[in-house]
């Protein structure tokens, strides 16, 4: 199998995007796979959710060279193990933010981060996970135009819904305009709240305009805000739990997937 790259995006902050890229990145490692998770989000929220610490290697994934042998060895040397089996990350930090600002003035190519990840051994790594920027911008553009596959978490909320429907019609113009060959997984419903009428009626809007395209559902669950601040994935701090089962679930399609 060669890598598959999953690209999890919303131009709405706060929808659950980090918590997803750690827990399927555990996920997807806790069943043979080897995993590599990136954070291009300038928060650099992703590393200490796993217990580590903010570094600047994706800002020197994005802006080093990679023709010769030293800079591909150098971007590798970027790479740190998560502690956990077959999973691996590359960290962030505020820093990030210069990457975007440097494709901008560089005016890389659309496939720039696709390309700037074939420095992997293709046969070394089955799944690549990108955690995203809650902005659309070319850091974003590159990173879905990057994708196998896109994952979309949207809080069951109005907003975070008009972001979803926003970033398809991005999907829409990378396919018509950049000839992507990607494909969307599906909209992950987040922070759903069964009590609530707007969990509710979110559900049924996203249910209505995108079918089955929406995935299932994320119920809101301290134990995630309490795992992420643990430094841990709901895979060690709550074995048994709903929201494992139901992030095991997203995984499994992961692996069905076909794209």
């Amino acid at each position: 199998m060669s890598t598959k790259i999953i690209t999890v995006a919303n131009q709405k902050g706060g929808v659950g995007k980090t918590t997803t890229t750690i827990n399927l990145s555990h996920g997807l490692a806790l069943q043979g796979k080897k995993v590599l998770a990136l954070d291009f989000d300038p928060q650099g929220h992703l590393a200490p959710a796993l217990g580590l610490n903010q570094e600047m290697g994706t800002y020197y994934l994005l802006t080093m060279g990679r023709n010769t042998n030293q800079e591909r060895k150098f971007i590798r040397q970027q790479v740190r193990h998560s502690g956990r089996d077959s999973l691996w990350i590359i960290p962030g930090n505020r820093d990030t933010r210069g990457a975007q600002v440097d494709m901008s003035t560089r005016e890389r190519p659309i496939s720039y981060i696709r390309e700037t990840l074939e420095v992997f051994p293709q046969n070394g790594v089955d799944y690549i996970l990108i955690d995203t920027s809650p902005s659309l911008g070319g850091l974003q553009e590159r990173a879905l135009w990057a994708a196998d596959m896109v994952i979309i978490p949207t809080a069951m909320e109005y907003l975070s819904n008009r972001g979803v429907m926003d970033l398809i019609n991005t999907l829409k113009e990378l396919r018509e305009k950049h000839q992507w060959r990607g494909g969307l997984l599906g909209v992950l419903p987040t922070f759903y709240d069964e009590t609530t009428k707007q969990s509710q009626q979110s559900l049924q809007n996203l249910d209505y305009a995108l079918g089955d395209q929406v995935l299932p559902l994320i119920h809101r669950a301290t134990v995630l805000r309490e795992a992420a601040a643990d430094g841990l994935t709901i895979f060690e701090k709550a074995p048994g739990s709903r929201s494992l089962k139901e992030y095991a679930q997203i995984v499994k399609l992961i692996l069905r997937s076909k794209m």
